[in-house]
């Protein structure tokens, strides 16, 4: 059985809800561990204020006794505690009394490069609001939870995956205050790598089942992001062939490359190297100065909606890629050693890496 996670929630509806089926049955879980992922994705240079209201933080509602799991679904949940200031406006039944708080007035005023103009025409939606609650970023720590879990099921395989941001303009507090003061937002560059990955998860037969074609996708679903990169990626386009490619060679380490051009990944499938994939974030689309739009009721030009946003959130999606990454090398982890038990999972795992020979670099 496969890994699969369906996620449900609004930005400011009571709670974010993360439901993992597939997991192995007997794998230990750390609650501190998924709160610091948690966290983490809520700092970083230019973040909201938001993120001084919410304290994230997972529950488990099923499919975990004693820190263990049961083979079974797993339930989680992170309460979105801005929630309080938007009971009637985002109140999942028709509300009572009258309108307080926020949210009680309909969005008719969508902002460029936000899901707003399409999502409202798509689902034939007379308020904005009712489809950006949904695509907004914060419903991502979700899958924050959800990558906490899948990084402690690879742990049990050697696997280990880290999120950083680059060096760009995006996480510099020089840049960000810069941005901040004339109410504009920034983008940024982050970076994946995966350690203890051993060669052949993934697989050439079928393109859907390519590794790199997954992680592109479940890079690519997080919001803002615009472009993804295996190893080298876009380089290697400038370049030839010759200086473009990994050599092979064996030593007393046996079969590996001393470069890493491609990623860890070639045909499809992880080659035993460090895995190595980038993520292009664009600018966030919520400006304090806001771009020019249109409303919805009037048709008359206007200015964008204005709402509580990040100046850069650069180091926030590093978490998220994280966890999106771990997900995905989890699932074709899965895939290919199988077990309904953790230790089935394990001795499939180090059968295969016996059979070929292989020890985690």
């Amino acid at each position: 059985m496969t890994l699969e996670l369906a996620t449900a929630g609004e930005s400011h509806g009571p709670a974010l809800v993360a439901i993992l089926s597939g997991l192995p049955a007997g794998l230990t879980l750390d609650r501190d561990a998924i709160d610091a992922d948690l966290r983490r994705r809520q700092q970083g240079y230019g973040r909201s204020p938001r993120q001084q209201i919410e304290t994230d933080e997972v529950e488990v509602l099923a499919g975990l006794r004693h820190g263990r799991t049961l083979g079974t679904p797993l339930a989680l949940v992170v309460r979105n505690r801005d929630h309080k200031n938007w009971t009637w406006g985002m109140n999942p039944w028709r509300p009572t009394g009258e309108p307080e708080g926020k949210g009680t007035k309909a969005v008719t005023l969508p902002r460029p490069g936000h899901a707003d103009l399409a999502g409202v025409q798509k689902y034939g939606l007379a308020d904005v609001r009712d489809a950006l609650e949904r695509a907004s970023a914060r419903h991502t720590a979700a899958h924050v939870a959800a990558g906490a879990v899948a990084k402690a099921l690879l742990r049990e395989i050697g696997v280990e995956v880290a999120g950083s941001a680059l060096p760009e303009a995006g996480a510099d507090p020089e840049t960000v205050d810069a941005a901040r003061k004339d109410k504009d937002t920034l983008g940024g560059v982050v970076e994946v790598r995966a350690t203890g990955v051993p060669p052949g998860l993934g697989s050439y037969a079928r393109r859907e089942d390519r590794l790199d074609a997954r992680l592109a996708a479940a890079l690519m679903g997080i919001q803002a992001v615009k472009g993804v990169e295996v190893g080298d990626g876009f380089a290697l386009a400038h370049v030839r062939g010759s200086e473009a490619h990994d050599e092979i060679v064996r030593d007393e380490r046996g079969l590996h490359r001393e470069t890493n051009r491609a990623g860890g990944i070639e045909g499809g499938m992880s080659n035993g190297e460090e895995m190595v994939v980038r993520a292009a974030m664009k600018p966030l689309p919520t400006l304090m100065k806001p771009l020019g739009s249109v409303d919805l009721d009037s048709g008359e030009p206007a200015n964008a909606l204005v709402e509580r946003s990040d100046v850069s959130a650069v180091e926030a999606l590093a978490v998220v890629a994280e966890a999106v990454v771990a997900w995905e090398l989890a699932r074709v982890a899965k895939e290919k050693f199988g077990g309904d038990a953790v230790g089935d999972f394990v001795a499939g795992w180090r059968a295969y890496v016996e059979r070929i020979d292989w020890t985690a670099r």
